[in-house]
């Protein structure tokens, strides 16, 4: 088990080069992990794009965590300072996030996802029917996926988070506004961010009324 401590069990792990470029070397995995993903996500938009003439998924990004944020996490949530496991306790070391045009296309996609034979579930957070108190909105799945390296083969977590454009457009600026006041808004500042959650929300359901509308005999 490659545990970094010293004498008194506390260290600056960020500045230690050796072990940010050993964990960087085991970050390779997760990179494997997300092209997987990548391209399972970009087959089924072309191949539903091509059958049903419509495409469930508008774009995707993705990343994967930085070894000085993973650290700095570890210590942060008291979890062992172990290069052998940080995996097991972190679920956000790589990262996929789905853009949807529509709420059933967020659905569509995850359910495409779990009839994959090779990815596995591993937990969901719904916040679209139960949105966080900020009024933040999103599918989050925990997957896990195998990759076939040369002598072995891992599986590999991944987040992956699915939302609407309009979701997305909404905890983009969320985040930025958030950032500016350094995590410390003003008691109306985020009132009106749930306001403005909340419009969003009404823009999805009439524009998933209208979708259903002009695509009432697709599957």
């Amino acid at each position: 088990m490659n545990v970094i401590s010293t004498l008194d069990g506390v260290t600056d792990l960020a500045d230690d080069l050796g072990v940010l470029r050993d964990l960087e070397r085991r970050l390779l995995v997760y990179k494997f992990a997300i092209e997987e993903l990548m391209t399972k996500l970009r087959i089924l938009s072309e191949e539903f794009d091509s059958v049903h003439q419509h495409d469930p998924i508008e774009h995707i990004s993705n990343r994967v965590k930085k070894p000085e944020g993973i650290l700095e996490k570890l210590r942060r949530k008291g979890f062992p300072l172990d290069l052998d496991s940080f995996g097991d306790w972190l679920d956000d070391v790589a990262g996929v996030r789905v853009v949807c045009p529509f709420v059933s296309d967020v659905y569509r996609v995850k359910e495409m996802l779990a009839r994959q034979h090779d990815v596995e579930i591993l937990r969901t957070k719904d916040y679209i029917a139960q949105p966080k108190p900020n009024g933040y909105r999103s599918l989050h799945l925990i997957v896990r996926i195998p990759v076939f390296l040369s002598d072995r083969v891992e599986h590999v977590k991944v987040e992956v988070q699915l939302r609407t454009i309009a979701m997305d457009f909404w905890a983009t600026l969320e985040h930025k506004l958030f950032y500016k006041y350094d995590d410390h808004p003003p008691a109306d500042f985020v009132g009106e961010l749930m306001s403005t959650a909340m419009i969003a929300a009404q823009l999805d359901d009439r524009m998933e009324s209208l979708h259903r509308r002009i695509h009432r005999d697709d599957v």
